[in-house]
């Protein structure tokens, strides 16, 4: 019987799910958001939470070392306290959300996105694809005719 005992195994020893976390978390303040199964975003939602509310309380060094202790990336610690952290000032908590996206094409695993709650998705890189098409299209024909000019010309 597993009675007080609390978490996922998610089959892995101890070690691997540290480093896994570790590695999903820097991901998740790198990007602000990741696409992972839903057992392994609920399990990370509760560490990302408390990083950063460490990160939006105070900037001290023993924050920093508090926060280290999961992310040993200086820059991505930079970033949490310098751009994430005070996104937050004015909410007492509930930093992430988790959305369900259906179960995965080759094993089945339910799939889910951990991202921030502020996050909004880049438009510029849309607009320039759409941008690009658009030339592409209107390119061809231009050169068609030009093509087919060219031998009447002769």
């Amino acid at each position: 019987m597993r009675h007080l005992k609390a978490g996922r195994k998610l089959g892995r020893t101890s070690e691997h799910r540290r480093a896994l976390f570790r590695n999903q978390l820097r991901s998740l303040i790198e990007h602000e958001r990741i696409i992972t199964t839903l057992v392994k975003a609920k399990t990370l939602r509760p560490i990302a939470e408390k990083v950063v509310t460490l990160g939006r309380k105070a900037d001290s060094v023993h924050a920093r070392r508090l926060v280290g202790r999961w992310i040993e990336s200086r820059d991505v610690i930079k970033r949490l306290f310098s751009e994430i952290g005070p996104r937050f000032v004015n909410r007492p908590g509930g930093y992430t959300r988790i959305v369900k996206l259906g179960p995965r094409k080759g094993d089945g695993a339910e799939l889910a996105i951990l991202e921030f709650v502020d996050f909004k998705l880049p438009e510029v890189k849309a607009g320039k694809a759409v941008e690009s098409k658009k030339e592409k299209k209107a390119k061809q024909p231009a050169a068609a005719k030009a093509t087919v000019e060219t031998p009447q010309g002769v």
